[in-house]
């Protein structure tokens, strides 16, 4: 099978047009109102059923196939990082310590210029396709709050489909991987609640900075002692904040954590452990603590089927030569909630070309190669004529 997917020059100018307007314009969690409108906008004029404020400010675009086929998505997440941006183009970002630093202005680009690509060959699709934009990616859960709005109860969706920009791959290249992709993440909150007193007294106070760094170097025992080597997991202390002065021991101190795994059986029990570390620490300083433990994102897992389909179709579509397998990433991603639901399989699009888009993502020096803009609208346009009629 060859599946041909060719865009002219002036939508390749138009994505690229887009990415850049949507990058001087950033929107942070629940906050993508322009976004929000211009997406709608866009939908509008090229003939979509638009249908806003889905979890807050999420838009979904209905096109409707003459062909009988199942009801497809495909998800383009819209919002920006707090973070002040570095880079120097003519189009940085406008909102001062707002950024697109991990490719979501690609994302509404390359899903903008799929929908006018998909909306030219609509005699070629069957089914019912859902142009899914959506908000607060970046670990406010966007994706739970659309299908707590009803998403999945509004438009009968039957298979998922998304990408994400990787500076770790070179522009163009697409990265498929069955099963666990992305990891969970959940989040734990501490406070260690000791005695105040005078720097030059330890033994009149407790102090709870000491406990504090006592249980930050203990609890790693978890990862190295607890769970079997050959499964992923990660505890980070992201935050510690106490005292105020030199020579005053605090009366409290607060922790803020991420903690992160492949395996639900890993992460069920992560709570349990990290709290009994924490448990020790300060029944060994007499500090007392509070604990709240926060569920965040599911482990992103593709289904094998899905992913195999859409591999193969890469394949058909680009050749051999681009199409890898993916690696494991120990980030999060809140497509694992679609992924809960329904068939799905969530893929990479390297966006690297030289140092200067190779930064990590969350880099205030992020940026991408536009060239690989124009795969991404083949691959999602290819998904959209093929998935509804092909996908198992």
């Amino acid at each position: 099978m060859t599946v041909t997917i060719p865009l002219a020059q002036g939508l390749v100018d138009e994505v690229v047009s887009i990415r850049r307007d949507v990058h001087a314009h950033p929107e942070t969690a629940f906050q993508e109102r322009r976004t929000a409108s211009l997406v709608a906008g866009r939908l509008r004029r090229l003939g979509y059923e638009v249908h806003e404020g889905i979890g807050k400010t999420g838009v979904v675009g209905v096109l409707a196939g003459a062909r009988t086929g199942r009801t497809i998505m495909l998800r383009a997440d819209m919002d920006a990082l707090p973070i002040t941006e570095e880079t120097t183009h003519s189009f940085r970002s406008q909102s001062a310590g707002t950024m697109h630093a991990c490719g979501h202005d690609g994302h509404v680009a390359i899903l903008l210029g799929a929908a006018a690509l998909i909306a030219d060959r609509r005699d070629e699709l069957a089914g019912t396709l859902c142009l899914v934009f959506q908000p607060a990616e970046e670990g406010a859960g966007g994706a739970k709050a659309m299908l707590d709005d009803g998403l999945f109860d509004r438009f009968p969706i039957e298979r998922a489909y998304g990408l994400h920009l990787s500076s770790k791959y070179p522009s163009g290249v697409l990265g498929f991987r069955e099963g666990p992709m992305y990891a969970s993440s959940d989040s734990v909150e501490i406070e260690i609640l000791g005695v105040g007193g005078h720097g030059s007294a330890p033994h009149d106070a407790v102090d709870p900075i000491y406990t504090a760094a006592s249980f930050i170097a203990s609890v790693q025992q978890v990862i190295s002692r607890q769970i079997d080597p050959l499964e992923p997991a990660v505890v980070t202390i992201g935050s510690i904040h106490g005292g105020t002065i030199h020579n005053v021991i605090p009366r409290t101190c607060r922790m803020l954590g991420t903690v992160r795994a492949f395996s639900e059986s890993v992460r069920e029990r992560m709570a349990e452990r990290i709290e009994r570390v924490l448990h020790a620490c300060c029944e060994a300083s007499g500090a007392h603590y509070e604990f709240a433990y926060f569920d965040r994102y599911p482990v992103t897992s593709n289904d094998p089927h899905q992913t195999r389909y859409a591999r193969n179709l890469a394949r058909a579509t680009f050749g051999d030569e681009p199409v890898v397998e993916a690696t494991k990433l120990m980030g999060a991603e809140d497509f694992s909630f679609y992924a809960e639901r329904v068939p799905a399989c969530f893929y990479t699009l390297g966006c690297s070309a030289g140092p200067d888009t190779s930064h990590p993502h969350h880099s205030s020096l992020f940026d991408l190669d536009e060239a690989c803009l124009p795969v991404g609208v083949a691959m999602m346009t290819a998904l959209a004529l093929h998935a509804a009629r092909n996908a198992p």
